[in-house]
């Protein structure tokens, strides 16, 4: 059974608490969060400037100062300054990710019926579909590049590069299911580990030519950029590199808090990356023929192998953090109408937020792995990774100056010169990547395209298909009211049954074939239907709202149960906080039977959608969650009925 979310109280904003951050929310963000951009420095500067790049950036002292310069500033601008200071205090309690701007853009086109914002959304689902290609393109090139260190310092191993890293890809998937709480406390100290290793490392470089922390300076980026920018143009598409994860940060809000996130990137993390990218560029000062493996050439002869050790270990959490923001936009995605209702487990009692998908996580392994054995090399990867990372925040950048416009009454000409500037910066980068389209970069989108065609198809043939079953029930209150009129032929029995429906305007579909053909209706009968707010949870004394349908002594109410889009719907938890008086006597909560509506989708001749995408929606439909194990519901004292609907 698919519920329609409603409309629910304003989000709030997360910083806005008083509770203090405890040092171990910290650890675990370093260990499920920073993992995808914390581990951009072993690839970026390398991919910079590596030769065999259709657009290659000539080694020389002001390339090596503009790109360092370049790759500073861009941090600066679009994690720091975009994301960790301004997106991410448009949060819907305390969620975050573009499915809560979504959310908070579905708000706004409710109430106030604004066409621009139900459009945007249409482009915030597009920017959640590019962040899927991002959750399958990073955990491969990721894990790639740290394993292929083993070239760096046992040429003779490079054949075994894509099996340990398939080995490796498998093994983190396969320990999804214990949590992200579990996973932050395994992989927060190895990061901590890895950011203070490469800030070493970059200070070793920095203390050979100390003249490269000029590339502090913006002149040197944008001289690199206006004064050669036949070549600093091309070079964007590499130097986004290391602003990949900013999405991932703000994804996976909901499962550290927007200050945790903030205090591990500015006291640990963004001094790590910077003082790697600074030694990096050092490094290359000295010797133009460290730009093969600049990152692992950096460190001593005696540290390599415990750096890439540690790298890899540092790969498989950047990895993490997108595998865990994949889960909460699935969920959120599903929640709110986009995609068939999905098993999610939660795994944690303490925060809400933390997930597991088990069927995203699955098909995310599979499509990693199928990337690793296609491409065989992290250089071939990098030209698809940087249009996912752009397109989405652009998407995000844009959304967010709308609401903080629209929700927030930000002064027009802050939005405009805000949002003019930064959108400005992340136009520049998604031009400079659509020049890799031809060399990889066409993989995102296409990744992008499919999944958004699905999400919409499904809402599209959702939206048909509760059309079509609202004129097959009829209304709920006219049902209700034909109940009293033909009672002489209706036999009441004893026992309560339960029928799960989409609202309270329409009759459940199990209980008007129960009463036509079998003219049999236990004495005590619940209509529950879920309503999912655009909240995260709902506290259980708002849980419940009662309606009698007109008649105080038949036995017959209909109960509409709210539930928050990260909360699991129980349905015998929801019976057992009903008062008797509210049920018109008491209900046998452990004897009751549960009644679900089952429709067999079937393509038809109407001209709702094209073809294709009628077989499309009801393919999509095979994946939905068994409705009786997705509410709670006990399996041997449920009964299912079905219905045929065409599409």
């Amino acid at each position: 059974m698919d519920t329609e979310p409603g409309v629910g109280p304003p989000s709030r904003v997360e910083g806005g608490g008083r509770e203090p951050v405890r040092a171990a929310v910290v650890v675990g963000a370093l260990g499920v969060v920073f993992g995808d951009i914390g581990t951009s420095p072993i690839y970026t500067i390398q991919t910079v400037f590596n030769p065999a790049d259709p657009h290659p950036v000539p080694i020389s002292t002001n390339n090596v100062y503009g790109v360092v310069s370049l790759i500073f500033w861009s941090v600066m601008l679009i994690v720091t300054f975009t994301y960790v200071l301004l997106v991410m205090r448009a949060d819907n309690d305390g969620e975050g990710g573009v499915m809560a701007l979504i959310t908070l853009l579905r708000r706004l086109g409710a109430v106030r019926g604004r066409r621009v914002a139900v459009v945007l959304a249409g482009l915030g689902i597009f920017g959640a579909a590019l962040f899927f290609g991002d959750s399958m393109i990073t955990p491969a090139i990721s894990v790639l590049s740290a394993v292929e260190g083993l070239k760096v310092v046992e040429p003779g191993l490079a054949e075994w590069i894509v099996p340990i890293t398939a080995v490796i890809i498998v093994g983190l998937f396969s320990v999804q299911r214990r949590g992200t709480a579990a996973v932050g406390r395994l992989f927060g100290p190895v990061m901590i580990v890895w950011f203070v290793s490469i800030g070493a490392c970059g200070v070793s470089g920095i203390a050979r030519h100390p003249a490269i922390l000029e590339a502090l300076s913006p002149t040197y980026a944008l001289s690199f950029l206006f004064g050669h920018f036949e070549i600093a143009f091309f070079a964007l598409a590499a130097v986004v590199l290391a602003v990949t994860g900013a999405e991932a940060l703000y994804a996976d809000m909901g499962h550290f808090g927007r200050r945790a996130i903030t205090r591990g990137w500015l006291l640990l993390v963004l001094p790590a990356c910077v003082l790697s990218y600074l030694g990096q560029g050092a490094l290359l000062l000295g010797d133009e023929g460290a730009v093969s493996s600049p990152f692992f050439l950096l460190a001593p002869d005696w540290a390599r192998w415990p750096m890439v050790l540690v790298a890899t270990a540092a790969t498989v959490i950047a990895s993490q953090a997108v595998i865990t923001g994949a889960y909460s936009v699935a969920s959120q995605a599903a929640q709110l109408g986009y995609l068939p209702r999905l098993r999610v487990a939660h795994t944690s009692e303490s925060t809400i937020g933390q997930i597991y998908v088990p069927w995203i996580n699955w098909v995310l392994m599979v499509s990693v792995l199928t990337l690793v054995f296609a491409f065989r090399s992290s250089a071939a990867l990098a030209y698809a990774f940087g249009m996912a990372v752009t397109g989405t925040i652009t998407i995000t950048t844009l959304l967010f100056f709308y609401i903080a416009r629209t929700r927030w009454g930000t002064p027009l000409w802050l939005v405009v010169i805000g949002a003019g500037c930064l959108l400005a910066v992340d136009l520049l980068f998604l031009a400079a990547n659509l020049t890799k389209l031809v060399h990889g970069a066409w993989l995102p989108l296409l990744i992008a395209l499919t999944a958004f065609t699905v999400m919409t198809t499904w809402q599209r043939g959702r939206a048909i298909v509760t059309r079509a079953r609202e004129r097959a029930e009829g209304s709920l209150r006219e049902f209700v009211d034909q109940l009293h009129d033909y009672r002489p032929q209706l036999v009441r029995v004893p026992g309560t049954a339960v029928f799960l429906n989409r609202g309270k305007k329409t009759a459940p579909l199990a209980m008007r074939a129960n009463v036509e053909h079998n003219r049999v209706l236990q004495q005590h009968v619940v209509i529950m239907s879920i309503n999912t707010l655009p909240v995260p949870r709902v506290p259980d004394t708002e849980r419940t709202e009662i309606d009698k349908l007109g008649y105080a002594e038949d036995g017959i109410v209909h109960v509409t149960a709210f539930f928050g889009y990260m909360e699991s719907p129980h349905i015998p938890a929801v019976l057992r906080l009903l008062d008797p008086a509210d049920t018109e006597g008491p209900i046998a909560i452990d004897d009751a039977s549960y009644f679900l509506s089952k429709i067999e989708l079937t393509t038809g001749t109407a001209p709702t959608m094209a073809q294709w995408r009628k077989h499309l929606f009801i393919a999509t439909s095979y994946i939905t969650a068994d409705a009786a194990e997705y509410f709670g519901l006990p399996g041997e004292r449920t009964v299912i009925m079905g219905s045929r609907i065409e599409v």
